[in-house]
C-alpha cells in the first residue's frame, strides 16, 4: 500500500530536487515541507494504520540540531518504522559519524537525484525487505545487482573497480568527458594510474572504504585534474566492487568551484592589477588558452584598444582589432557562446584560425544603462566544459570586467574634472559630498540605513616631519588599499583631506554589522607598513561613526557627528573607534535647553515613532510590535531615548509626549490591522509618572476609543526598576487596564530587585527578558542560568517570555532551545519607520500567500 514519503528540507531548490528524485521513481503520494512544524501541519489526520514508507530530512547545521529534528520526526504518526535517510547539507557542521541513532543511511545534499533510491533499497535490504513497488522497476532496470548509479545521464564522475585487483571495470561517461579520454582507454587500468591521493596511500582509502572525501588528481588528457574522491563498496554484475566517485576543483566542471571563483574575482579592488588578476584566474581555474578584454572605440580614437591579452600558448602575430570579425559581432552588442564548433568561424575571422580555438565566448561589457563598453573573448583549444557551469562564470565575469572598465573611465573623466585625489585615485570632498546627497535620497526611498566612517591617521604630522613628504604620501596610498580591502563594493571610501578619509558602509542591518568592520580596519592597520627605503612605520588611525537615520538624516550632521566622535575617540587615546551619541554628561550640562526645545519636540514634528518586529521562536512569524519614541533633534540629530526620556520625566512632559506615543501607535497599528488582518499586538512602553498618574485608564481607553484598536491588541510595558511602594496607583491603574482588555508586559526583567514581588502581585500576561542577560548568551554562564530560570519561573507561574537583544544565531538557537516564547531584536529586524514596517509586513502577506497555495 502507498501510504506516502516524507521530505522535510529548508533550501527550495533541494527539496525540489529531493521531490523529482522520488517523482521520476514513480511515487506519487510524496510529503514536502520546508521544517519541522509544517511537516506536522501535512500529515495531521493521517491514520495510524497508514504508515510512512520513507522519510528524507535534510540537515544543514550541527549533531545537536540534527539529533533534536530526528526525534520530532520519529513522533509523527506512522513513522516508527519507516526509514530514515539524512542529507547533508554543504554548510552543514554534523559529520555522518555523529549522526544519532535511528538514522537508517545518509547521502551528501549534491548527489541525491544519483543515491536518493539505492540508499532507499540498501537499507530496505538491510530490514529484510523490498522496495516498494512503484520504484522497484526503476532500480531493477540499472545493470548493477544492489546498488547503481545512474550513469549515462548524471554529471558526477564515478570509477567502478574490481575489489581484488583494483582495475578499472568501467567508468561514467562524465569522466571521459570531463578528462577528454575516451570510455575505451579506462577499463583495465589500474587506480593507481587513474587517482594520485594526496597525504594517504591509495591502499588505505581502498581499504576504508569509508565515503571519506580524500584530496587527490585524476588523470586528463591534459595530466591531471585537481579534486577530491571517496570510496565505497557496491554490488556490480553480480560481484562485490569499489566505486569510487571524483568531484573536480575545475570552476569549468563543478558549481562550487565556480562560486568560489567569481568570490575571488568580485573580491579583487580596482585597476589594471585586478583585470590581470581576474584574468589569469579565468585562464587556470576554467581551463582556458586565451582570454583578451577590450575597449570599446571611444571619441578620438581610430579603433578598439586591447586592455588584457593572455594566451598559454606560443607568440602568433596578433591580427589588429578590425580584422577579427567576432570582436566587431560583440562590440556591436551581439555574444558568441560556441561549446565545441568554433572552428567553423575561422574561415572568416584569423584570430581564431591562428589560435585553433574549438570552445569560444564572446561577451559585450555594458555599462548601468546597457551601452556597450567593451568585449570579452574567452577560448580552449580543446572545447569548453559544461556550458550549464561555464557560461554564468564567463557572463559574471563579464560583468566584473565592464564594472572595472566602468570605474577606470569615471576615474579618468573625475581626474579630468577634479573630482578624484590624484595621489591615491578615490573620491575627493567635492565627488563624496555629492556622492553622499546620492546615498541618503536612496536610503530614504528605500528605508535602508548605512553609517559613516570618519577615519583620521594618527600622528601623521610627524610622519612628513621625520621622513618627507614622499614618505607620507606614501602611507596614504597604503592605507587607501587597506581600507579598500576591508569594505565591500558597495561601500565608498573617499579622501576627505590631508590624513582624513569617510567610508560609508551601505545596507546596515545592525550596529554589530559596523563595529566589525571598524575593528577589522583597525587589526589591518597594526600591520607594519613598509616604505621603499626599507623604513617600517606602526601607524594607526582614530574613527568616529554616526549612523542615519538614527543620528542624522542629512550630510552635514552626519559628517559633523562623524567628526565629533573621532575627536572622542582621540581623547580616549587614539587607536580606537566611537559611535557618535548624545551623551548623559551633555545632557546634564545643557539641561535646560534641551528641556525647552523638548516642550515644542511633538509641535514641531521632530518626535518619531517606530516599530520593531516581535517574532515567534519555532516559525520566526512575525506576532507583535513594540512601539518606540525617537527625538530627531535640528542640531543634534537624533537623541537617544536614554537621554530624553529621564529630561521628560523630570519636567513631566512624559505625559503628553507618552499619549502622544500612544495614540500615534493605535492609528497605525488599527490602520495595519484593517489592511492585512493580522491582529499583531503591539506593545507601548509606559514610564513610572504615566503610571502614577490617577486618569492613565481614561487617557488609554479613549486612545483605543478614537483609533478603534481592539484593546486586546495592545500590550502596555512597565519596567521592573518602578518601585510598587513609589507608585501609588501603580497596581489600580494595571488591573483596570488588564479589565479593560489590554495585555500587561514586565519590560527589562531581571534588572530590578523585585522580580518575584512583581510576578506575585502585578497582573503580567508576559515578562520580558531584558537584553543585558540575552547578549551574555554564550559569553557568561551565570546570565545563561538566570535566563534558563527566567524562562522556566515564567512557565511555571503561566506567563509567556519574550527575549530582548537577540544579534545572533548562538542567542536564537539557546533561546529556542530552552522554549522561549519570543523574540525581539536585530537578528530579525532592527527598529523601522512606519513606510518601512508596511514594506515588511506587506513582504510577509506575499509568502504567506504564496505558501497557501503551494499547500493548496
Amino acid at each position: 500500500m502507498n501510504s506516502g514519503i516524507l521530505v522535510v528540507a529548508a533550501e527550495r531548490e533541494l527539496r525540489r530536487s529531493l521531490f523529482d528524485a522520488l517523482d521520476q521513481a514513480g511515487y506519487p503520494q510524496i510529503y514536502s515541507a520546508r521544517d519541522v512544524p509544517h511537516a506536522a501541519i501535512l500529515l495531521e489526520g493521517r491514520p495510524l494504520s497508514s504508515p510512512l514508507q520513507l522519510m528524507v530530512l535534510v540537515v544543514a547545521g550541527d549533531a545537536k540540531q540534527a539529533r533534536h529534528a530526528c526525534e520530532q520526526m520519529r513522533d509523527f504518526p506512522g513513522a516508527d518504522d519507516a526509514p530514515l535517510i539524512v542529507v547533508l547539507a554543504d554548510e552543514a557542521s554534523v559529520s555522518p559519524a555523529d549522526l544519532p541513532h535511528g538514522v537508517t543511511d545518509w547521502l551528501s545534499a549534491w548527489n541525491v537525484s544519483e543515491e536518493l533510491i539505492p540508499r532507499w533499497q540498501r537499507s530496505l535490504t538491510k530490514m529484510g525487505l523490498g522496495l516498494p513497488a512503484p520504484a522497484r522497476a526503476v532500480v531493477a532496470a540499472s545493470p548493477s545487482d544492489d546498488y547503481r548509479f545512474i550513469f549515462e545521464e548524471g554529471e558526477a564522475e564515478w570509477l567502478i573497480a574490481d575489489l581484488q585487483s583494483h582495475r578499472l571495470l568501467e567508468v561514467s561517461p562524465a569522466v571521459a568527458r570531463h578528462a577528454r579520454v575516451p570510455v575505451e582507454q579506462w577499463e583495465g587500468l589500474p587506480l593507481g594510474e587513474v587517482l594520485h591521493f594526496e597525504g594517504i596511500a591509495i591502499s588505505e582509502v581502498l581499504a576504508e572504504a569509508s565515503r571519506h572525501w580524500y584530496p587527490c588528481q585524476r588523470k586528463s588528457a591534459q595530466g591531471a585534474d585537481i579534486g577530491q574522491a571517496s570510496a565505497r563498496r557496491i554490488r556490480h554484475a553480480g560481484a562485490d566492487a569499489l566505486a569510487l566517485l571524483f568531484r573536480t576543483d575545475r570552476a569549468d566542471l563543478r558549481a562550487e568551484a565556480a562560486l568560489s571563483l567569481l568570490s575571488r574575482i568580485f573580491a579583487s579592488t580596482s585597476g589594471v592589477d585586478a583585470q590581470i588578476a581576474a584574468g589569469r584566474l579565468l585562464l587556470d581555474e576554467l581551463g582556458l588558452d586565451y582570454l583578451a578584454v577590450w575597449s570599446a572605440r571611444r571619441e578620438g580614437a581610430d579603433a578598439p584598444s586591447r586592455i588584457l591579452q593572455l594566451w598559454s600558448g606560443e607568440e602568433v602575430a596578433w591580427p589588429t582589432a578590425q580584422l577579427q570579425t567576432s570582436l566587431q559581432h560583440v562590440l556591436a552588442g551581439k555574444p558568441i557562446l560556441l561549446r565545441a564548433d568554433a572552428k567553423r568561424l575561422a574561415p572568416a575571422d584569423p584570430l581564431l584560425q591562428q589560435l585553433e580555438l574549438a570552445g569560444f565566448a564572446g561577451l559585450p561589457l555594458y555599462d548601468e544603462r546597457h551601452g556597450v563598453l567593451g568585449a570579452m573573448l574567452a577560448g580552449s583549444r580543446s572545447g569548453f566544459g559544461e556550458m550549464s557551469i561555464i557560461e554564468p562564470v564567463l557572463r559574471c565575469a563579464a560583468a566584473r570586467f565592464a564594472q572595472l572598465l566602468e570605474l577606470g573611465r569615471t576615474r579618468e573623466q573625475g581626474r579630468a574634472e577634479g573630482l578624484v585625489d590624484a595621489l591615491t585615485g578615490l573620491p575627493n570632498r567635492l565627488l563624496f559630498n555629492d556622492r553622499l546627497e546620492t546615498i541618503i535620497r536612496e536610503a530614504s526611498r528605500n528605508s535602508e540605513c548605512f553609517a559613516v566612517l570618519f577615519v583620521d591617521l594618527d600622528c601623521f604630522k610627524a610622519i612628513n616631519d621625520t621622513y618627507g613628504h614622499a614618505a607620507g604620501d606614501q602611507v596614504l596610498r597604503m592605507v587607501t588599499q587597506r581600507l579598500c580591502g576591508s569594505i565591500r563594493a558597495s561601500d565608498t571610501v573617499a579622501r576627505y583631506a590631508g590624513d582624513e578619509f569617510i567610508v560609508v558602509l551601505r545596507h546596515i542591518v545592525k550596529n554589530d554589522d559596523v563595529t566589525r568592520v571598524a575593528e577589522k580596519i583597525m587589526q589591518v592597520m597594526e600591520s607594519p607598513l613598509y616604505l621603499d627605503d626599507d623604513v617600517e612605520l606602526q601607524v594607526t588611525a582614530s574613527m568616529g561613526l554616526s549612523f542615519f537615520p538614527d543620528d542624522a538624516n542629512d550630510a552635514a550632521t552626519l559628517l559633523k557627528h562623524a567628526d565629533e566622535a573621532m575627536y572622542a575617540a582621540k581623547h580616549q587615546g587614539r587607536n580606537t573607534f566611537k559611535i557618535y551619541e548624545v551623551s548623559p554628561e551633555y545632557a546634564q550640562q545643557h539641561g535646560m535647553a534641551l528641556k525647552t526645545r523638548l516642550r515644542h519636540a511633538e509641535s514641531n514634528g521632530e518626535l518619531r515613532v517606530v516599530y520593531q518586529p516581535q517574532v515567534n521562536t519555532e516559525t520566526e512569524d512575525i506576532v507583535g510590535m513594540e512601539a518606540l519614541v525617537r527625538w530627531e533633534h535640528p542640531e543634534l540629530g537624533m537623541i537617544s531615548p536614554a537621554v530624553f526620556i529621564p529630561l521628560a520625566e523630570e519636567s513631566g512632559l512624559i505625559v503628553s509626549i507618552g499619549e502622544w506615543v500612544l495614540r500615534t501607535a493605535c492609528r497605525q497599528a488599527k490602520e495595519w490591522d484593517q489592511r492585512y488582518g493580522l491582529r499583531l499586538r503591539l506593545g507601548v512602553n509606559l514610564s513610572a509618572v504615566q503610571l502614577m498618574e490617577p486618569l492613565l485608564l481614561d487617557t488609554v481607553a479613549a486612545a483605543l476609543r478614537d483609533t478603534g484598536l481592539d484593546p486586546t491588541l495592545l500590550e502596555l510595558e512597565v519596567t521592573e526598576s518602578i518601585s510598587i511602594k513609589a507608585a501609588p496607583y501603580l497596581i489600580e491603574n494595571l488591573n483596570a487596564l488588564h479589565r479593560l482588555g489590554c495585555h500587561i508586559a514586565i519590560d527589562d526583567f531581571g534588572t530590578g530587585a523585585a522580580s518575584l514581588d512583581y510576578l506575585r502581585r502585578l497582573p503580567a500576561d508576559r515578562i520580558k527578558i531584558d537584553q543585558s542577560f540575552v547578549r551574555n548568551i554564550g559569553v557568561d554562564p551565570d546570565d545563561e542560568a538566570i535566563v534558563r530560570a527566567t524562562i522556566d519561573m515564567a512557565h511555571r507561574l503561566k506567563r509567556s517570555v519574550i527575549a530582548e537583544g537577540v544579534e545572533i544565531e548562538q542567542h536564537l538557537q539557546f533561546l529556542r532551545d530552552h522554549d522561549c516564547d519570543e523574540l525581539q531584536g536585530y537578528l530579525f529586524c532592527r527598529p523601522l519607520q512606519p513606510v518601512s514596517f508596511d514594506n515588511l509586513l506587506a513582504e510577509r502577506q506575499r509568502l504567506r500567500e504564496g505558501r497557501a497555495a503551494e499547500l493548496a
